[in-house]
C-alpha cells in the first residue's frame, strides 16, 4: 500500500522540480506563459469576445481598432478580436487533435518496426519513406479534390504528414533498446513481447518523442492556417487565423489591420510552443544545453 501511495507522491516531486526548472529559464517561462495565454484564449473566447464572429455588419466594414473592435472588423463588418479568439479554438483543436493521434501512431507503428522482425521493419520503413516523399501541398489537394474542403481533410493530411516522423524516431531508440540487459532480462523471464514494449522500451523513448510534439504543434498550425488561406481548410464563416490572412490580403489595399489580426496570434503561437519545447528539452537532457 506504502509503495502504491509514494509512486504518484514521487512522480509529483520530479513535475514540480521539473517545473521550476523550467520556470528558472527566460525563454522557458515567456513560452509557457504564451501557451496558457493562447489556450486561456480560445478556451473563455465566449467570454473574452461578446460579438458573433460570423455576425456580418456591412455598415461596419473596415473600421480600425477601438474600444468596440478590440482589433477592427474586416471587408464584411465581423469583428475581428472575435474572429481571432474563435480561430483559436480551430487552430488548437486541429494542432493538438491531430498530433496527439499522429503520436500514438506513430509510437505504436515505431515499436512494432523496431522491436518486429526485420521484414516487418522493411515493409514499414519503405512505407514511411513513401508517406514522406509526397510534397504536403499536393498530398493536401488530393485530399481536397478526393473529400472537398473540410476541416477533417486537414486533420487527415497532417497525421499522414507527421506518423512517419514519429514512427521513425520511436524505430531508431527500439532498436538501440532491443538487446539491453533489462530487456533480455524480461525475455528470460518469460515476459511476454507486449509487456516488454509497454512496461520496458516505452517509458525509456516517450520523453523525446513528447518534446518534438510539443514542438511541431506550431508546425502544424501553420499548415491548418496555409491550406484555410488557400481555400483547402475550413470553409466560410467558420473562424480560422488563414481565411482571417485571406481576407487581409485580398483588402489589404483598403485596411491593414486584418493582416495583422490574423498574423500575430500565429507568431505568438509558434514563439510560444517553440520557446517550451527547447527549454523542455534542455531540463530533460542537459548534455543538449552543454553542447
Amino acid at each position: 500500500m506504502s509503495e502504491a501511495i509514494s509512486e504518484p507522491v514521487i512522480a509529483l516531486g520530479r513535475g514540480a522540480r521539473s517545473l521550476r526548472r523550467l520556470l528558472r529559464e527566460p525563454l522557458g517561462a515567456f513560452g509557457l506563459f504564451l501557451v496558457v495565454a493562447v489556450i486561456g484564449a480560445a478556451v473563455f473566447a465566449d467570454l473574452l469576445a461578446s460579438a458573433d464572429p460570423s455576425r456580418i455588419s456591412p455598415r461596419d466594414r473596415f473600421m480600425p481598432p477601438g474600444a468596440e473592435h478590440l482589433l477592427g472588423t474586416d471587408q464584411l463588418g465581423r469583428d475581428l478580436f472575435s474572429r481571432v479568439l474563435h480561430g483559436g479554438r480551430i487552430a488548437l483543436t486541429v494542432a493538438l487533435g491531430s498530433t496527439g493521434v499522429s503520436l500514438l501512431i506513430g509510437i505504436a507503428l515505431g515499436l512494432i518496426s523496431g522491436y518486429g522482425p526485420r521484414w516487418l521493419d522493411n515493409v514499414l520503413i519503405l512505407l514511411f519513406d513513401a508517406i514522406k516523399s509526397f510534397p504536403t501541398v499536393m498530398l493536401a489537394l488530393a485530399f481536397v479534390t478526393l473529400f472537398g474542403p473540410s476541416l477533417t481533410a486537414v486533420v487527415v493530411v497532417v497525421i499522414i504528414i507527421n506518423v512517419p516522423g514519429y514512427a521513425r524516431i520511436i524505430r531508431t531508440q527500439t532498436i538501440a533498446l532491443k538487446n539491453a540487459e533489462f530487456v533480455t532480462a524480461a525475455q528470460s523471464m518469460g515476459a511476454s513481447t507486449a509487456r516488454i514494449l509497454r512496461v520496458h522500451v516505452l517509458p525509456n523513448v516517450i520523453g523525446p518523442i513528447l518534446i518534438l510534439a510539443s514542438m511541431d504543434i506550431p508546425v502544424v498550425i501553420a499548415i491548418e492556417a496555409g491550406m484555410s488561406f488557400l481555400g483547402l481548410g475550413v470553409r466560410p464563416p467558420t473562424p480560422s487565423w488563414g481565411a482571417i490572412l485571406n481576407d487581409g490580403f485580398a483588402s489589404i489595399r483598403e485596411s491593414v489591420w486584418i493582416v495583422v489580426a490574423g498574423g500575430i496570434p500565429i507568431i505568438l503561437t509558434t514563439l510560444g510552443f517553440t520557446f517550451l519545447g527547447e527549454t523542455l528539452r534542455d531540463v530533460f537532457d542537459p548534455r543538449l544545453k552543454a553542447r
